[in-house]
């Protein structure tokens, strides 16, 4: 992060386990706890006013749940999201996902792989522990699950260029932004702008979102 200070705002109605999370983040010098939410109204108001660079929020909270609160905060543009889930393939994920998450995090995720999952979503990159990740997809993929790709997303795909195509593959596999300039012969830098420019042409608001879409549509 270049020696820059990652704000992060800590969703989670449960105060024990918020306690928790919020004692790990401050173990790490670049991370600061800019502020606490007990539910998901909280988490969107403070969002607001604090303009974190992560929100940690868990998915099932009072008043406001995480997964609408998440929808609210990225739309917004107010922070990305980090969603912390109880089960790996619980299906509020894949909603949290819809939402615009960046990634997700299972609660008993160890304090070095929390502050290391802060770190990647700050940094841009989205893909949380790429092998659970690529679980998550595939299991949102299979038939029983899989959602009608609607006619304007598919005329979008169409749209793209050979190479933002490939990059859509690579995202569909779960790749990372060094993967995917390792795949395509790429530097690092026009892997990540090659991401954003296919992310801005298909209007969806995180590179997770991406490879669902891309694996909905066998690519």
């Amino acid at each position: 992060m270049s020696g820059r200070t990652i704000r992060v705002l800590v969703a989670e109605d449960q105060s024990a386990v918020r306690a928790g999370l919020v004692l790990i983040l401050r173990s790490a010098g670049d991370i600061e706890v800019a502020g606490e939410a007990a539910d998901g109204e909280e988490a969107v108001r403070l969002a607001r006013e604090l303009r974190p660079d992560v929100v940690l929020m868990d998915v099932q909270m009072p008043r406001l749940d995480g997964v609408s609160a998440t929808r609210q905060v990225v739309t917004e543009g107010l922070a990305d999201v980090l969603v912390l889930t109880t089960f790996d393939l619980d299906a509020y994920v894949f909603g949290a996902l819809r939402a615009g998450a960046a990634g997700f995090l299972l609660k008993n995720a160890e304090a070095a792989e929390l502050i290391g999952a802060v770190r990647t979503v700050a940094a841009g990159e989205g893909l949380i522990a790429p092998a659970v990740t690529r679980r998550l997809i595939a299991e949102f993929a299979a038939p029983r699950a899989v959602r009608e790709v609607s006619e304007s997303e598919r005329a979008a795909v169409a749209a793209l260029t050979p190479r933002e195509r490939e990059v859509l593959s690579c995202l569909g596999r779960g790749r990372s932004n060094a993967e995917i300039a390792a795949d395509l012969d790429m530097a690092e830098a026009t892997a990540k702008t090659h991401v954003s420019r296919l992310l801005g042409k298909l209007d969806l608001r995180s590179r997770l979102q991406a490879a669902v879409l891309a694996q909905e549509l066998g690519l």
